[in-house]
C-alpha cells in the first residue's frame, strides 16, 4: 500500500511548505532558547528561503494530490487532507501572529500637537530631540508599540526607535549611502529589535545602529543625540516643543503598555525580597566614553540622585531627577578643572569647589560658575542583559 501511495512524497512537500516558515519564526521572535543562538546570519538567508521552498512545497503536494491520493484509503484520504489544512492554517501563525510587522504595525497617523493642545499626560516618559531649533517628544508607551517612528525634526530626518525587550531607545539618521531609507521591523535578535533598511536590505541592531547582516555588513547607522525625561521635565527645557499624540487605531496597544515607562520587573515580582537584587531586568543607565561602556543600577541612582565618577579619564556626573524618571550625564570638567557635585535636602545642588549652584540640566544658575554650562553626554536605560550582551566589555557601578 504504502509503495502504491508514495507517502515519503507527500511529507516532503508538507515539510517544505511548513518547518522553513516555523524555524524562521521561531528565531526571529522571543521563543524559549531562541533569543540565546547566534543565528541572524541563518536568519537572514532562511527569510529569503521560506517562500520559494513554500511554492516547492505546494507543487510537490498538489503533484501527490493528482498522483496518489485517490490511491489512498478513506482514512489516509482525511488524514492527508486535514494534515494538509493545518499547513494553511500555520501560515497564520508564521505570518501574521508572529510575524513582527504584524503584531507592531507603522503608524497610520503622526500627529503633533503642541503644550496647549496635547492630550499626552506629562508625567509619561518620552524620547525627546532637538534638531535646528525644534523639539519633538515621542512617549515612550507609543514607540514601545510601534518600535520607531520615521519623521522629521527641524527638516532633519530622524528614525526614532525603542525596543521593549531590552527596554532602549536610540535615534538615528535614516539616511543610508546618501539616500533616506524606510526601515521596516524584521523581528528580534539577543532581545534586540532588527531593522531592515528598504535599499540594501541589511539587518541593524536597534540597541547599536550596527549592520549585523547583508549588503553593508559591519557599517554603523549615524546615531543622533536625544534624552529621555518625563514629558513634564522635558516642557520645562523646551516648552515650544512639539509631541507626538496617540494613533488611535492603536489605542488598545498602547493601554497593554501601561505604566510600562515606571515600573520595573523587581517592584511586581512579588517572589524577589530583595528588590536590590541584580536581575536580567534590573534597569541600568550606560554611557561609552572613548569605547569604554559603563554600567549604572537605576535603583541605586534612585537613591543617590547625583554619582560623581570618572571613565576612561573623563570627569562625570550621573543624575536622576526627583521624578525617579528623568537622568542625565555630564562631562563634568569645567574650565579645564573637574567638578563634584552634591546635593542637599532642600534638592539644591552646588558643586564642591566653588559652592556654585547647578539645575538638572547642567546650567550653573549661581555663584562663581555661573552661565557655566556642563557638556552632555549621550546616555541610555536599558536593561542590564541587553547592555552586558552589546556591551561584554561593560564596567559596573552599583554604589
Amino acid at each position: 500500500m504504502k509503495a502504491q501511495t508514495k507517502p515519503s512524497i507527500f511529507w516532503a512537500g508538507i515539510f517544505l511548505l511548513v518547518v522553513p516558515g516555523l524555524i524562521h519564526a521561531y528565531l526571529l521572535m522571543p521563543f524559549p532558547g531562541s533569543q540565546d543562538l547566534n543565528a541572524i546570519t541563518v536568519c537572514y538567508y532562511l527569510e529569503k528561503l521560506v517562500m520559494p521552498l513554500r511554492i516547492i512545497g505546494a507543487i510537490i503536494v498538489i503533484y501527490y494530490f493528482f498522483k496518489y491520493l485517490l490511491k489512498n484509503s478513506i482514512t489516509g484520504k482525511i488524514a492527508k487532507l486535514l494534515v494538509f489544512v493545518l499547513c494553511l492554517v500555520s501560515f497564520y501563525f508564521t505570518d501574521v501572529m508572529f510575524k513582527a510587522e504584524s503584531m507592531f504595525e507603522e503608524p497610520q497617523t503622526i500627529k503633533f500637537s503642541n503644550a496647549i493642545y496635547n492630550k499626552v499626560p506629562e508625567s509619561m516618559v518620552v524620547i525627546g530631540v532637538v534638531n535646528n531649533g525644534i523639539a519633538k517628544a515621542y512617549p515612550l508607551v507609543y514607540l514601545g508599540y510601534h518600535h520607531k517612528i520615521q519623521d522629521n525634526v527641524g527638516n532633519e530626518p530622524v528614525l526614532v526607535t525603542y525596543c521593549t525587550m531590552c527596554r532602549t531607545g536610540r535615534v538615528y539618521s535614516p539616511v543610508v549611502n546618501g539616500k533616506r531609507q524606510n526601515f521596516r521591523l524584521v523581528g528580534a535578535r539577543h532581545y534586540n529589535a532588527i531593522i531592515e533598511d528598504a535599499a540594501t536590505k541589511t539587518w541593524w541592531y536597534q540597541a547599536t545602529g550596527n549592520a549585523a547582516v547583508g549588503e553593508l555588513k559591519g557599517e554603523h547607522l549615524a546615531e543622533l543625540p536625544y534624552e529621555q525625561s518625563t514629558l513634564g521635565a522635558w516642557l520645562n527645557k523646551h516648552p515650544a516643543s512639539l509631541i507626538l499624540q496617540p494613533d488611535v487605531h492603536y489605542l488598545s496597544d498602547y493601554n497593554d503598555l501601561k505604566n510600562y515607562d515606571r515600573l520595573q520587573s523587581v517592584d511586581k515580582d512579588s517572589v524577589l525580597k530583595n528588590k536590590d537584587s541584580l536581575v536580567r531586568k534590573s534597569w541600568m543607565v550606560g554611557i561609552i566614553i572613548n569605547g569604554q561602556a559603563k554600567a549604572y543600577d537605576w535603583r541605586q541612582l534612585d537613591k543617590k540622585r547625583l554619582v560623581n565618577d570618572q571613565v576612561n579619564h573623563t570627569p562625570l556626573l550621573i543624575a536622576l531627577e526627583h521624578d525617579s524618571l528623568t537622568y542625565h550625564a555630564f562631562n563634568s570638567t569645567v574650565k579645564g578643572k573637574a567638578l563634584h557635585f552634591k546635593l542637599d535636602t532642600a534638592g539644591t545642588i552646588t558643586d564642591q569647589e566653588t559652592a556654585s549652584v547647578w539645575n538638572w540640566d547642567g546650567l550653573s544658575t549661581a555663584g562663581t560658575l555661573k552661565g557655566s554650562q556642563l557638556n552632555k553626554i549621550q546616555a541610555y536605560q536599558e536593561y542590564w542583559h541587553s547592555w552586558k550582551h552589546f556591551h561584554p566589555n561593560t564596567l559596573f557601578w552599583k554604589d
